[in-house]
């Protein structure tokens, strides 16, 4: 059985602002997104816009429990519910499926830099770590991490209750999200699903572990594909939700979609020179994608494989205007395909595309290609 599957409602917030249109004009527009380059210099960071909470999280005390990342995510899940029609509807929320893309959450800064400070001076690190990790790591802190505590939080506040999943592990994540709510909708599985992820940049501690592994740009802003000279990716905050749905069930109940969600394929392939590029070629293959005239891209600015997604997404898509999203939304990870994805159906659903295909590729690993066209066309 294979159901079409249709986006009934979207929900974004990022550097570029709050909902739909500042997202559509943000992408018209172009330019250098909002760029925080002295909080932690040298590293930029695209710091989320502004939000009036209380609009989607009306309780002050559920505002104070949630992490940062937590807040971003409930925000834009509420949008995307907006948006379907389905806020107001408690049995509709009842019944709706939840998929999370999402990391880890904030850290204790001060346990961290204890523990590093003595690292350097620890004759035996290993067991230094041990010992530091297993003393020092409050409980309720580790519990406080956990990723699903998003879905826990959109379901207190939202009231979305049906069964819910979490996805973390980088770009990838957010492509299996997506990837997985398509395939159970259109097997007939479930009618209704909100899929998304959110990411908060703004914290010293992911921005060390990125630095460790030689990923973070820095100290200036370019755009992502002209990011040659070196790595890598400068974090963007942001949330991305959306409201995928069974199109018969969207017209049972007088939503009107906003696009249609094609396809959506992954992959992981090991990364040598050469593989990014064969990747995509078959998942824009596996996808149906044809002549898209928008690709948008969830390139990360790393040497090397940046680079060679472009050369593909040039070959595969010649005549598409090329996007990316790290030059509107900063680098998003498990946020980035829910990201490409939403924002592709509203450039379809405003018109401005016809077909529309996100190419996501990882940092370390994962690919991943996602096919976009007008609510009412074929596949």
């Amino acid at each position: 059985m294979t159901r079409d599957v249709v986006i009934t409602g979207l929900g974004l917030v990022s550097c570029a602002g709050e909902g739909v249109t500042a997202h559509l004009d943000a992408l018209r527009a172009g330019g250098t997104p909002r760029v925080d380059a002295a909080t932690f210099a040298p590293y930029p960071v695209h710091p989320v816009a502004p939000l009036a909470l209380d609009g989607q999280i009306p309780k002050k005390s559920d505002q104070r429990q949630m992490e940062p990342w937590q807040r971003l995510g409930v925000y834009a899940a509420g949008l995307a519910l907006d948006a379907a029609g389905a806020k107001a509807d408690a049995a509709l929320k009842a019944g709706m499926h939840l998929v999370v893309a999402a990391g880890g959450g904030e850290r204790d800064y001060a346990v961290d830099g204890q523990i590093l400070a003595g690292l350097a001076g620890a004759d035996d690190k290993g067991a230094f770590l041990n010992e530091r990790l297993q003393n020092d790591l409050r409980p309720t802190l580790f519990l406080a991490q956990l990723s699903n505590l998003l879905a826990g939080n959109i379901a207190i506040v939202h009231g979305v209750t049906g069964a819910s999943r979490t996805f973390m592990g980088e770009e990838s994540a957010g492509t299996d999200a997506l990837r997985i709510a398509h395939a159970r909708i259109a097997a007939g599985q479930v009618d209704l699903m909100l899929v998304g992820g959110s990411y908060n940049a703004e914290r010293a501690d992911v921005l060390l572990v990125h630095e460790m592994g030689g990923y973070l740009r820095k100290p200036d802003f370019r755009p992502v594909f002209e990011r040659d000279d070196a790595p890598g990716f400068i974090l963007g905050s942001g949330a991305a939700f959306l409201v995928l749905e069974a199109a018969d069930h969207a017209r049972a109940r007088g939503a009107a979609p906003v696009a249609r969600l094609a396809a959506v394929a992954s992959d992981r392939t090991r990364r040598v020179p050469g593989s990014v590029g064969a990747s995509l070629a078959s998942l824009w293959q596996g996808a149906g994608a044809t002549a898209p005239d928008l690709a948008i891209s969830a390139a990360t600015g790393c040497a090397g494989i940046t680079a060679e997604e472009g050369e593909a997404l040039a070959t595969l898509a010649p005549g598409a205007r090329r996007t990316a999203l790290g030059d509107l939304t900063g680098h998003t990870l498990e946020a980035a395909a829910p990201f490409g994805a939403a924002l592709a159906a509203a450039a379809v659903a405003a018109g401005a595309a016809r077909e529309a295909v996100v190419s996501v590729v990882g940092h370390r690993r994962g690919e991943g290609v996602i096919r976009i066209l007008p609510a009412t066309e074929a596949a």
